[in-house]
């Protein structure tokens, strides 16, 4: 399978950065496409367009992060930030309107849950495939499990 437009929505965990890093290793045609996308979630007290200037650098300096992986494998990158009040429902919009083929995401683990809610929410709504970049257990975890 050829994949020629992905989608890498990223925030500051390891296993965005190893979703960055699959990311790259699956695209086998430099003429491929990866958007990285960072939502910057606009609190409901405050109107969508308010300047939130610390997140917003806090987004620069992680999309030039996941570039600098990209960089690495010569894979053309398209960083977006976007400000939404729901980062599940940023991420779903903006590969539906890109007409992305996959979307390779970072999936912290959760105590209480398998996932975190923007996960959740491009699994269940995401109209193209979703390939999920899980944490490795930690070493309790497993021996517990054993």
């Amino acid at each position: 399978m050829e994949l020629r437009k992905l989608l890498v929505p990223v925030a500051e965990n390891a296993e965005s950065e190893r979703a960055m890093d699959i990311a790259c290793r699956l695209v086998n045609d430099r003429r491929a496409s990866i958007a990285v996308l960072h939502v910057v979630e606009i609190p409901p007290v405050l109107p969508l367009g308010a300047h939130m200037t610390a997140e917003e650098q806090a987004a620069h300096r992680l999309l030039e992060r996941m570039t600098a992986i990209a960089d690495r494998y010569g894979v053309n990158v398209a960083p977006r930030t976007l400000h939404d009040r729901v980062a599940g429902e940023a991420v779903v919009g903006f590969a539906a309107r890109r007409e992305v083929e996959l979307i390779v995401i970072g999936a912290p683990r959760k105590r209480r849950r398998p996932f975190g809610s923007t996960v959740e929410h491009v699994l269940r709504k995401a109209d193209c495939r979703v390939l999920l970049i899980g944490a490795a257990p930690e070493r309790g975890q497993v021996s517990a499990a054993a």
